[in-house]
């Protein structure tokens, strides 16, 4: 009964330890507020699924109460100025905007996205690499309990330091689900994502309700790797931004290697079997020298 006792303490604790270890996964789905039919579609899926809301959107109010009610995280969606020449969203952030232009947008952003933890930006290549525009967006926000989700339309954004000396924290888009609307290309986006995650041990992804990224995710996130967690943005804001600067996996360039690989070795005679009380006997020891085992212990 001991012993028996003594395997299920050591198997706890072992799934314990891979749960804390395995790579975290949050996808953020934009653009949310025009298309009710396919959002709604988006708040089937899983809890850890976030929802980001466009403040002018004619469902915007509707949508994000229905997301919260849902369990969903909800963030507002901010436009802010790309470089190119497009249609804008009304309200929509520019570099030359004053800060009390920028207050009274990211009020009414506020007001029409209840229960909103968290903003994001829509486009906004040429709002987020201005410092002097930034730093209104972040001196405006700090005045709200929201981190900022950088959706990374440019690399030389200024988010991070427009951020410093204000209570805002910043994370950072890693994968674009759907820049193409391509099932095949969707597919590849997201075990794109998936590999970060299991690499660097989280990464964020984007995407947005259009109906293919929609049937990608109904597809592939019932079989999600067994060391990916799902989990919302704020669940990674005590994460290191570094390894948001690494190269991403698509770019990286397979080493040649330049040794001569070891001959598998062969022993001269079979190994002895090792007697499953052995071998409980060195799980037991691995645990026991763990730091979660030691913590686990001081805890209790």
């Amino acid at each position: 009964m001991l012993q028996r006792q003594k395997i299920s303490v050591l198997l706890s604790v072992l799934l314990f330890s891979c749960v804390a270890q395995a790579g975290k996964l949050a996808i953020v789905i934009d653009d949310f507020g025009y298309r009710p039919a396919e959002e709604n579609k988006v708040l089937q899926m899983p809890q850890a699924i976030s929802v980001a809301v466009l403040p002018n959107a004619p469902h915007a109010h509707e949508m994000a109460t229905r997301a919260h009610q849902g369990g969903h995280e909800v963030l507002i969606h901010l436009p802010m100025a790309p470089l190119s020449k497009q249609p804008l969203e009304k309200d929509t952030l520019t570099p030359e905007m004053s800060s009390d232009e920028v207050a009274r947008i990211m009020r009414n952003a506020v007001n029409n996205v209840p229960y909103a933890v968290g903003l994001n930006n829509h486009m906004g290549s040429r709002m987020t690499s201005s410092l002097p525009g930034m730093q209104k967006v972040m001196q405006a926000l700090s005045h709200y309990n929201l981190y900022f989700l950088d959706s990374m339309t440019i690399a030389n954004s200024q988010a991070i330091p427009a951020a410093q000396g204000t209570q805002v924290r910043v994370l950072k888009r890693r994968v674009f689900l759907d820049d193409s609307q391509d099932s095949n290309a969707i597919r590849q986006q997201f075990s794109r994502a998936v590999k970060l995650a299991q690499r660097d041990g989280y990464a964020i992804a984007i995407g947005h309700p259009h109906p293919a990224t929609v049937r990608v995710l109904q597809q592939m996130l019932p079989s999600l790797p067994a060391d990916i967690t799902l989990v919302r943005p704020s669940q990674l804001l005590n994460e290191s931004l570094n390894a948001a600067s690494k190269t991403p996996l698509a770019s990286a360039r397979p080493v040649t290697p330049r040794f001569r690989p070891a001959v598998l070795c062969k022993p001269g005679q079979p190994l002895a079997p090792v007697p499953a009380t052995r071998a409980l006997t060195v799980i037991g020891e691995s645990v026991n020298n763990s730091p979660l085992f030691k913590t686990l212990k001081n805890l209790f």
